[in-house]
């Protein structure tokens, strides 16, 4: 019987190459992360020691106050402080028989490279939107259980002061996207060219809205890009191991990263509800 070449056969182990399967999933999660492009992405913590890191911020200068004719504007001082950051490390994986992998419909590897893809983008914009959550630049609707109108909008960009033309993405859940045709709306088509995140499906008083599942009624957020950071302690990580006994091959896909609110004046919180 011929015996197939190791040079130029194909064997199940070529196929979970895992630094092919990375690259395909580093490609993959730069469409997928739905922050990324409103965030800085650094990797000045790759090689340090430690999991626990100090990481600048801006401190909110603060409402903008009524200012009587003839008198100063409020000059305050932007400050820079500093505040601890857990390195964290977040991970899935899939397993794959041989059959699935030679005989399964379509293809399975692509898909479990996808699949990983999608898991870890999932984890990171979780974790970059539970940074926002914890934002103290707030815009409350002054109402106990007062939802978010569109009419609060306006108001809670009233907080950028004069620097409120410049770029800014507003999430939203589907509520108040209904509630947003309904206004000063332009649909997607006609600012394709301005699109700075994946999924905007129009603008509204000036943001590019993004409708989420992961946001509702009590937390909606303004923000403008530089506001997050990814601090990356390690990119993506792809490993494979072998189970010789039931014949199939595991691959896992990691991240470790410190996900950061580096510029609380960048994002604004919409909080249905009175000011704590």
């Amino acid at each position: 019987m011929a015996t197939v070449p190791t040079s130029t056969g194909t064997y199940l182990a070529s196929l979970f190459d895992p630094q092919v399967i990375a690259d395909l999933i580093n490609t993959k999660l730069i469409n997928k992360i739905v922050f990324a492009p409103l965030a800085k992405i650094d990797r000045t913590l790759q090689g340090r020691a430690g999991d626990t890191v100090t990481l600048p911020y801006y401190s909110y200068i603060g409402a903008a106050a009524d200012v009587n004719e003839g008198t100063d504007i409020p000059i305050r001082k932007l400050t820079q402080s500093t505040t601890p950051v857990t390195v964290i490390k977040i991970g899935v994986g899939a397993q794959l028989t041989d059959e699935a992998v030679l005989s399964g419909y379509g293809d399975p590897l692509g898909e479990a490279a996808d699949q990983i893809a999608a898991a870890i983008a999932d984890g990171v914009d979780t974790k970059l939107l539970a940074a926002l959550n914890a934002n103290t630049n707030a815009y409350y609707t002054g109402t106990a259980g007062q939802a978010v109108e569109p009419e609060d909008i306006p108001m809670a960009l009233a907080m950028y002061g004069e620097d409120n033309d410049e770029a800014k993405v507003l999430v939203c859940d589907a509520t108040l996207y209904a509630k947003l045709l309904k206004e000063d709306w332009i649909p997607a088509s006609q600012i394709a060219a301005e699109v700075r995140v994946r999924g905007t499906v129009g603008m509204a008083y000036g943001c590019q809205v993004i409708v989420s599942n992961r946001v509702n009624g009590g937390n909606y957020h303004i923000i403008k890009p530089g506001a997050l950071a990814i601090f990356s302690k390690r990119d993506t990580l792809v490993e494979t191991d072998r189970d010789i006994v039931n014949q199939s091959t595991v691959v896992t896909g990691s991240k470790i990263f410190a996900p950061y609110l580096l510029d609380s004046t960048k994002a604004i919180k919409l909080v249905a509800g009175v000011a704590p």
